[in-house]
């Protein structure tokens, strides 16, 4: 099988068990997606506001959770020098590898099939780490099943805290419902200010916290500003996902 047929074929079987992340860009091109119907989570849109706030060129980055590797690829792309990706997944990885060798930058990703384990990290140290939309799945795809929310949102205050001296930049981003279930809510009235007050109160003697970015429509399209007055309340329009800030925070250590 040539690589490009294996890539396709990866990725359309990674697709139909996902619908979660777009393709990078440097690999549309060879793939044949006409039959996919991806639910974006507004990668682009993110990735405009990490790339406007956060120097990648040259930096050692981390990515948790890669799904298909559209920000591995893409923060590559955009002059990161090296890249480790996680993810428990075996066929989002398995595509990650096969792309990267398609792409001949193999040697520019290390490719971890497993779920990252935040109490055994090693002592690998990372210029960015990027944790997008991973810890409120605690307790299901990963660490102890058998704990209460209030251990979860302890698990994963802790986690936040240990990343503080493995990078100097973290990026994160979180739901609100733990485990994704809507009717286990991890903020009582599942606003924003909730979720940021846990989140700056956790990471308070860890990180100093340099942006917070908020989903807002501006016309036709969804821009990522950095928090305000207005946009700090939550907008129910919008969806569950959109509600969701990004923090931008720099270690103390």
């Amino acid at each position: 099988m040539r690589n490009e047929e294996k890539l396709n074929e990866l990725y359309h079987e990674t697709s139909k068990h996902s619908n979660y992340q777009i393709v990078a860009s440097v690999l549309e091109k060879y793939l044949d997606n006409a039959d996919i119907n991806v639910n974006s989570r507004y990668e682009k849109e993110r990735l405009h506001y990490f790339l406007d706030n956060v120097d990648v060129k040259n930096k050692k980055i981390l990515d948790i959770g890669g799904n298909t590797g559209y920000f591995t690829f893409e923060l590559l792309e955009n002059g990161a020098s090296k890249a480790s990706y996680y993810e428990g997944n075996t066929a989002h990885a398995q595509f990650v590898t096969e792309a990267s060798k398609f792409l001949g930058i193999e040697d520019e990703i290390t490719i971890h099939n497993e779920y990252f384990l935040f109490d055994d990290k090693g002592n690998e140290t990372f210029d960015v780490i990027f944790l997008l939309n991973v810890l409120h799945h605690v307790g299901d795809d990963y660490g102890d099943t058998d704990i209460s929310k209030q251990k979860a949102l302890e698990q994963i205050a802790k986690s936040l805290q240990s990343m503080a001296t493995q990078t100097d930049i973290l990026v994160f981003q979180l739901g609100f419902n733990w485990m994704g279930d809507c009717k286990l809510p991890l903020f009582e009235h599942g606003t924003k200010r909730e979720m940021i007050d846990f989140v700056q109160d956790a990471v308070k003697e860890h990180y100093t916290m340099t942006t917070i970015g908020i989903a807002e429509k501006e016309g036709n399209n969804i821009v990522y500003n950095s928090i305000n007055d207005t946009n700090i309340e939550r907008f129910d329009a919008l969806g569950e996902f959109l509600n969701r800030p990004i923090f931008i925070m720099k270690s103390k250590y």
